[in-house]
């Protein structure tokens, strides 16, 4: 490292992962060379998960607790352990022991070499066909799509500077966009390839529904990374195309008038008048849009998520 690491913060998001927690603990506090925290986020947990991580809090303070009321996903997760972790490095991790500790050094390394984010990159998946082929086909496609060229948007082994992580809202599926969100923000971003271990207990927690969820929120990263600073550019257009059209055939509809046609029950009508109408609310929705920009999603989680925290 370049410069010195007062501390590291490991984020982990757990659902019902209470054999693996003891063990990830073991394997982050064996291969961290650096002071470190350990932020156990329970998303809801019904296994007792929360009684482990309090264990190990009692065993050592270094390891802390978040949890939730019920169970609201891996982004509401990651962004309440963002909002309260207090390292100048941040790791994220997941708690199936699928991400292995001894990879920690290189990212810290890679950071020290002056990126932002360091993405993790499954080289060798140890998942089924079925998750692996739609995987591929979405990280190719965000890929494309958003300019930052990663082969692994969906690996939750990942590193960043504390400064990355407070500047970013994480909500819906967004976790998957992290490089992306932090791309329009002007971070460096790098990616390493990193050992993926098998499943050791449970199973997924994520069905195929997830698929859908992806694509809403790719459209959602589509529309920040483009117009997130100029919504007005976004929805202006669409309602300069829809006025204009839209005036058009009204005054086409008034010639007809004008020459004795009677247009009181043409559809035609209805629809110039509609889109005019449409055209305005576009333009109106720009100006709100330029005026919220941001919405503060950090006091949402801050106080409907949060049940217990030590």
């Amino acid at each position: 490292m370049s410069e010195a690491v007062r501390l590291v913060s490991f984020v982990i998001p757990c659902y019902n992962e209470e054999e693996s927690l003891a063990l990830l603990y073991n394997g982050i506090a064996e291969h961290t060379e650096y002071p470190f925290e350990i932020i156990f986020i329970d998303d809801g947990s019904t296994d007792r998960s929360r009684e482990v991580v309090r264990r190990l809090h009692e065993k050592d303070e270094r390891v802390r607790l978040i949890a939730f009321r019920k169970n609201f996903g891996k982004a509401a997760a990651l962004q309440a352990g963002f909002q309260s972790c207090r390292g100048d490095i941040v790791i994220t991790m997941d708690a199936d022991l699928q991400d292995e500790p001894a990879e920690i050094g290189h990212f810290i390394q890679k950071i020290g070499e002056g990126f932002d984010v360091v993405s993790g990159w499954k080289f060798t998946r140890n998942d089924p066909l079925e998750k692996r082929l739609p995987s591929k086909l979405f990280n190719k496609v965000v890929s494309k799509t958003s300019g930052v060229k990663l082969h692994d948007f969906n690996c939750g082994f990942k590193a960043y500077r504390g400064e990355v992580v407070k500047s970013i809202n994480v909500y819906g599926e967004l976790h998957r966009y992290i490089p992306v969100l932090a791309h329009r923000k002007g971070f460096r971003i790098t990616e390493i390839s990193v050992q993926h271990n098998p499943r050791r207990f449970g199973k997924s927690k994520y069905g195929i529904e997830r698929y859908l969820r992806g694509f809403f929120d790719s459209l959602t990263v589509a529309y920040l990374g483009k117009y997130y600073n100029k919504p007005m550019h976004f929805f202006g257009r669409m309602g300069i195309w829809a006025g204009i059209v839209g005036v058009a055939i009204c005054i086409y509809m008034s010639k007809l008038w004008i020459l004795g046609n009677a247009i009181g029950n043409r559809p035609l009508l209805l629809l110039g008048v509609l889109l005019i109408l449409v055209g305005v609310q576009f333009f109106s929705m720009g100006i709100i849009g330029d005026i919220l920009l941001d919405s503060s999603f950090k006091a949402r989680y801050e106080e409907s998520h949060v049940e217990e925290r030590f």
